[in-house]
């Protein structure tokens, strides 16, 4: 038998990949009349790129049609399985282009994974135009690519696909011969929007979709049809975009802190069941919320602090999903409870002081004289007990000469720092004209 006769058939994702920048889809801010790539393809320049953007949205096609309208050689490394070696073979034959005088395009796949020493080996290269540079990454650039590498290549950020570019593929897919237009399909009436909808802006994910769901149809005289029901029957989905250890967690948990702090318990919600549905730790949300509380409700609504460190409390206790509830009512209570960071700011104008100023001496009357030869130098000396005083105070200066009136808490008229406010004017009257 001859070998490789029966080899499987590339994945429908690849057998579409286009053939020019005619057929691809998408990315009109980069590829659009006038725009950057545009018009470096015109003077048939390109320089080194890094392509950010998710999953499916078409990084490394983008990178080999690039290379195909200057001419260039591509040479293709994973980072996640290239090492030193592999790129010194890579750089190798590209000095065999450039000896005929083609230049050639290095196209990274996850730049993001590559170490610094790595990194650094490729910049000789890319600084005296051995290679053009396109490196493809899902994560922030500028966390995961050395300074030295960005300054010498061009971020273009890609956009997930939307819903109408998605269509447009999806039905290239049902005609184009290369995909499915030798088969007989007859799909119903908002399957393509279906699918499209649950891609989320990833080319791939929908065509593997509206593979493996023409692979299950059922036929009646050799016409497969794709149906809602058998959407529900084979129950496509994909998770929410979501990595824990990448950008994407850090954005949702910005978004929903910044929700709480605006006041807004509905888009504080909708981003805790977004990171809830997308797996991540409950406790991760749980210790943002708690910060919040501390502080953007602070002393405005103390109790805030406590519904928060309650809501842990009982979801370690209940679990999901029970658990979520004591979490959701805990975003509500927070979202919509008064807001001050004045003990966030006090906190951080106490710090400065001390970075400042150093170690400034306890004052004398605030000491314990422990010994004899303690009170002979004066500690306590001068000390007024507050409980032998009407209401429990009595005006004496309990910060170091150095620092004698400053004001570090500034009580807002927000909740329960309102009667915060006047009791400090009420004891500290001169207080509320010192600057902090």
């Amino acid at each position: 038998m001859e070998k490789g006769l029966f080899a499987p058939r590339p994945p429908l994702a690849e057998r579409l990949r286009p053939r020019n920048l005619k057929e691809f889809v998408g990315q009109g801010h980069l590829l659009g009349p006038g725009k950057f790539l545009s018009r470096a393809l015109s003077q048939k320049k390109l320089p080194s790129l890094i392509l950010w953007g998710p999953p499916g949205c078409g990084k490394t096609t983008l990178a080999l049609l690039l290379a195909r309208e200057i001419g260039a050689g591509f040479i293709v490394v994973s980072a996640v399985e290239a090492g030193i070696k592999e790129l010194r073979e890579a750089l190798k034959q590209a000095e065999k282009n450039a000896r005929l005088a083609r230049k050639t395009v290095l196209f990274i796949d996850e730049i993001h994974r590559f170490n610094k020493a790595q990194q650094d080996f490729l910049l000789p290269f890319v600084e005296r135009g051995k290679v053009i540079l396109i490196g493809a990454t899902t994560e922030n650039p500028s966390f995961r690519v050395i300074a030295p590498l960005l300054s010498r290549a061009r971020v273009l950020p890609l956009k997930p696909l939307r819903k109408e570019e998605l269509l447009t593929i999806l039905k290239r897919a049902l005609h184009d011969k290369k995909g499915l237009g030798e088969m007989q399909i007859e799909v119903e009436e908002g399957v393509l929007e279906a699918l499209a909808e649950a891609a989320q802006g990833d080319a791939r994910v929908a065509l593997n979709f509206l593979e493996a769901l023409a692979d299950v149809a059922p036929e009646e005289e050799g016409v497969r049809k794709l149906t809602s029901e058998l959407l529900k029957e084979i129950g496509l989905e994909r998770a929410l975009l979501y990595d824990r250890a990448g950008e994407e967690h850090y954005n949702l948990l910005s978004a929903f802190h910044k929700s709480l702090r605006g006041s807004d318990p509905d888009a504080a919600l909708y981003w805790m069941v977004r990171m809830l549905e997308a797996g991540e730790d409950p406790l991760v949300i749980l210790r943002r919320l708690v910060a919040a509380a501390a502080e953007d409700v602070g002393l405005a609504d103390p109790q805030a602090l406590q519904i928060a460190l309650a809501a842990k409390e009982a979801y370690e206790f209940l679990g999901s999903p029970e658990g979520e509830l004591a979490l959701a009512e805990a975003v509500i209570y927070v979202a919509l409870a008064p807001k001050s960071n004045t003990a966030y700011r006090a906190l951080e104008a106490a710090r400065e002081d001390v970075k400042r100023h150093g170690a400034l001496p306890v004052p004398l009357h605030l000491r314990n004289p422990e010994t004899a030869l303690m009170r002979k130098l004066g500690y306590g000396k001068g000390y007024r007990y507050p409980h032998n005083f009407e209401g429990g105070f009595v005006e004496q200066d309990y910060l170091p000469e150095k620092l004698k009136g400053r004001s570090y808490y500034r009580p807002k008229e927000s909740g329960l720092e309102r009667r915060f406010k006047e009791r400090l004017a009420a004891l500290w009257p001169q207080r509320g004209s010192k600057s902090s």
